[in-house]
């Protein structure tokens, strides 16, 4: 069972879908405003939020921009804004996923219980991931950096995670993408870009001075231990 907050203005979804998610076995709470919304993520600290953009005080991203700087919670947007230029601007502000309206319960279900496993570590064969300093472990889903804890998002963590099991090696925006967000290249950059950026600022770097993390310009991105790029 997973707790679950429901950020959601319209009555006639949020009732409906707060009884089809507690029928699947989730104890779900449920606000009306960004601001009643942001406080109960704080205060009930949920598994997991499902966010609405079109809110009555507050646009949905600027929520979703707030909680990320206090919370690493898994957000899933629910949006009726099928542009991707407004999915991908979900995705840069901090969301692990979204769904667009109508969808139904079964669908959301689906995409909660997927974001939720991302978050619940990987198999007792998986190994820790070292390079150099840097330690990604998939089992625990916790990163040290020289011996010291960094908090990462769960997108932040797929993306290290992705880039340490290849070091050396050159991996596209496109294969990122695909990988670590599952959706379609197409023109997103942006949000590989953001996600990168602000991975650098937590592991103590910047794009103008990389210690892991390498743009390769035009191409993508390259972890590698410091020192070892020429």
């Amino acid at each position: 069972m997973a707790r679950l907050l429901l950020i959601e203005d319209d009555l006639t979804i949020r009732t409906p879908l707060l009884r089809a998610l507690r029928d699947r076995g989730h104890a779900v709470g449920a606000a009306s405003t960004a601001m009643t919304g942001l406080r109960d993520a704080l205060d009930d600290r949920p598994d997991l939020v499902v966010l609405d953009l079109g809110l009555p005080d507050l646009d949905g991203r600027e929520l979703l921009r707030m909680l990320r700087a206090v919370s690493a919670v898994p957000v899933i947007v629910a949006t009726a804004r099928d542009d991707e230029t407004e999915i991908v601007r979900a995705l840069d502000a901090g969301a692990d996923d979204y769904v667009v309206k109508p969808f139904t319960a079964a669908q959301l279900d689906a995409r909660i219980r997927a974001v939720l496993r991302r978050g619940t570590g990987g198999t007792p064969d998986d190994p820790a991931l070292v390079v150099a300093g840097l330690r990604v472990d998939p089992r625990s889903r916790q990163v040290t950096l020289d011996g010291e804890p960094v908090e990462l998002t769960p997108r932040e963590f797929d993306l290290l995670h992705h880039l340490a099991a290849r070091p050396g090696q050159v991996v596209t925006k496109r294969e990122l993408l695909a990988e670590v967000w599952r959706v379609p290249y197409g023109g997103a950059d942006k949000t590989v870009d953001v996600h990168l950026s602000w991975l650098r600022r937590k592991l103590g770097e910047s794009a103008q001075a990389p210690r892991y993390l390498h743009t390769v310009r035009g191409v993508g991105v390259r972890l590698e231990a410091p020192g070892s790029v020429g």
